[in-house]
């Protein structure tokens, strides 16, 4: 077989040297569709909490469900589940430290699309501010993880007021983002569905941070045997529904496919 350079002989050689270089450019570079990535993001931190919940429950159940004021609990709070013992706070923190930075990455991917939508309505500064609210929830979560409420409880407190405010306010401006931009009428299959779960995931958010809070407060006053597992379970649908939210960036981007290179990094392809 005749080398490469001697079957383009109408080619200069800097032009010869450039195809070189695109074609090393594409055998360095990893493709995979975003709709396997999203899945995969989700999966790391959704086993991580089931993994700390479950073994918590095995092996760590009385010293888990412990309160202040010693009566019965069945659920371990967040804070007990993920940061008190090992292996559990080792496995959630590589598990939140795996997904973060393909969550970063989707936060800005978010800002382009949503700034696409806002073009013709001239408020792109809803794009910028749903990007910093999605920014600081992450930044929270990776904060409330590596600090946590056994090692130093005002870190750990801070990050997670900052993650459950900035993810309620993220996922309001979104559904705003969308009703200012979207027409029923023109959105495919794929945006009906992301849409609607959108709406009901932010429901189901907000109700539930309103029963954690109650079942906390009536948990100090009143010492009442399995309101604090209450409270944990409320913590248990927080969480799940915010990560459900995030994940219908599988039908968002449902045609889009991500790039990996090593020298310039996380690149996205939406069709």
């Amino acid at each position: 077989m005749l080398p490469q350079y001697e079957r383009l002989p109408n080619f200069s050689a800097n032009e010869l040297d450039s195809l070189s270089y695109a074609d090393n450019s594409r055998k360095s570079t990893f493709r995979v569709r975003f709709s396997k990535l999203a899945v995969a993001t989700v999966v790391l931190p959704v086993v991580g909490f089931l993994f700390c919940v479950i073994w918590s429950l095995l092996y760590n159940f009385n010293q888990a469900n412990a309160t202040h004021c010693m009566v019965y609990n069945f659920l371990p709070s967040l804070s007990a589940a993920i940061g008190n013992y090992q292996p559990q706070r080792f496995v959630w923190q590589l598990s939140v430290l795996s997904h973060a930075p393909f969550r970063y990455a989707i936060a800005f991917l978010y800002k382009n699309h949503h700034q696409t939508l806002l073009a013709r309505k001239h408020r792109k500064e809803w794009a910028y501010l749903s990007c910093v609210l999605n920014i600081i929830e992450l930044c929270s979560l990776v904060g409330l993880s590596l600090w946590t409420s056994s090692s130093n409880y005002e870190i750990h407190k801070l990050c997670f007021s900052a993650f459950v405010i900035s993810s309620i306010i993220y996922m309001q401006v979104v559904v705003i983002i969308n009703r200012l931009t979207r027409a029923e009428d023109l959105l495919t299959l794929a945006d009906r569905k992301s849409l609607r779960l959108k709406r009901r995931l932010l429901v189901v958010n907000v109700v539930s941070i309103l029963f954690a809070v109650y079942f906390f407060v009536r948990h100090n006053n009143h010492c009442e045997p399995g309101v604090y597992s209450l409270f944990a379970f409320s913590e248990y649908v927080f969480v799940f529904s915010n990560i459900g939210f995030h994940m219908t960036a599988y039908w968002d981007f449902i045609n889009a496919t991500v790039y990996f290179h090593w020298l310039t990094g996380i690149h996205f392809s939406v069709v």
